[in-house]
C-alpha cells in the first residue's frame, strides 16, 4: 500500500530510543527522510545508523537538548538545510517526572514544562514556514495517559502532559487552513527507556526483579484490559498512520495507545 511518504521530511525528537526510535526506522522504510535529535550524541549516532542499515534510508542525527530554546532551533534548523524541506514532526521527547505535589519545587515545573510542553511549541513554531511552504504538514505530538486521567503523585508530568493535548486542540483549529494537520497520541504502559529507567531504579533494591516482572506488574497495578504492554513499534504504527495520506482528513485527535488503561476517550 502506498502511504504517500517516499520523499518526504520527518523530524523527531527524542528519537533515539522507544517510541521515537520505531517511528523513525518505520519512516525511513517508507522512504522518508528523517532527521532525529537526542541529548546523547553517541548514543543518537548509533541509532541513526542502526535505521540507515535496517532500510537503506537518509538519517540525519542532531544532538540537542529540545528543553533549550536555541537548540531546538538549530534541530530545525539543521534539518531543512539537509534536506530542503519539512513535512513532518514529531514532538516525542519527554521523561517521566511523578511525585506527590508538594514534594516539587519550582524548577522542576520549569524543566518538565520547557522539555514537555515548550519543546513541542518551540519546534512546531520553527517548522511551520517549510511545511507552507511544501502545501502542508503533519504534527504529532506524543503524550500520556496521565495527561488525561492523571493519578495521585503524577506531578508535573501529568500537567506538562495535559497541556499538550490542549496545545494539540488548539493548533488543529489554527492551522487547518495551511493543510497541516495536529494530533496526538496518548501513550500507556509502552516499551520505553524511561519504563527501563524506572525498573533500574527499583532493581538496584532488588537485583532479582526482572523488567518483564516489572512490565507485568506495571500492567496489572494499571489495570490494562488487554492485560499485557505495548510495544514501541505499536505506538510507532499509529505515528506513521497520522503522518500518511490515509489520516488526510484526520486532526486535533488525541489517540489512545494504552490497551485500554484510560478511563476517558
Amino acid at each position: 500500500m502506498d502511504m504517500g511518504l517516499k520523499g518526504k521530511v520527518a523530524l523527531i525528537t527524542g528519537g533515539s530510543d522507544g517510541i521515537g526510535f520505531a517511528a523513525a526506522k518505520m519512516l525511513a522504510a517508507e522512504g522518508v527522510r528523517v532527521a532525529i535529535c537526542a541529548r546523547r550524541e553517541e548514543h543518537l549516532r548509533r541509532a541513526a545508523e542502526t535505521v540507515r542499515r535496517a532500510t537503506g534510508g537518509e538519517v540525519l542525527a542532531v544532538a540537542a537538548d529540545i528543553g533549550k530554546a536555541e537548540d531546538a532551533a538549530r534541530f530545525v534548523s539543521e534539518a531543512a538545510k539537509a534536506f530542503g524541506r519539512i513535512d513532518i514532526l514529531v514532538n516525542n521527547a519527554g521523561s517521566s517526572s511523578t511525585h506527590p505535589f508538594e514534594q516539587v519545587p519550582d524548577e522542576e515545573w520549569q524543566r518538565d514544562i520547557d522539555l514537555k510542553l515548550m519543546g513541542a511549541v518551540r519546534c512546531s513554531r520553527a517548522v511551520l514556514p517549510y511545511m507552507r511552504k511544501v502545501g502542508g504538514g503533519r504534527i504529532v505530538n506524543v503524550t500520556a495517559a496521565a495527561g488525561k486521567t492523571p493519578g495521585a503523585a503524577s506531578v508535573p508530568t501529568s500537567v506538562s502532559r495535559a497541556a499538550g493535548l490542549a496545545l494539540t486542540k488548539a493548533m488543529s483549529r489554527d492551522l487547518g487552513k495551511d493543510n497541516i494537520l495536529v494530533n496526538s497520541v496518548v501513550i500507556g504502559v509502552v516499551h520505553s527507556a524511561q519504563w527501563e529507567r524506572r525498573h533500574a531504579q527499583i532493581q538496584k533494591g532488588n537485583p532479582s526483579y526482572t523488567l518483564e516482572q516489572f512490565y507485568a506488574d506495571t500492567v496489572k497495578a494499571r489495570g490494562v484490559p488487554l492485560g499485557r504492554e505495548g510495544t514501541a513499534e505499536e505506538a510507532a504504527s499509529v505515528i506513521l498512520f497520522l503522518a500518511s495520506n490515509m489520516a488526510s482528513f484526520v486532526t486535533g485527535v488525541a489517540i489512545n495507545i494504552d490497551g485500554g488503561q484510560c478511563a476517558v476517550l
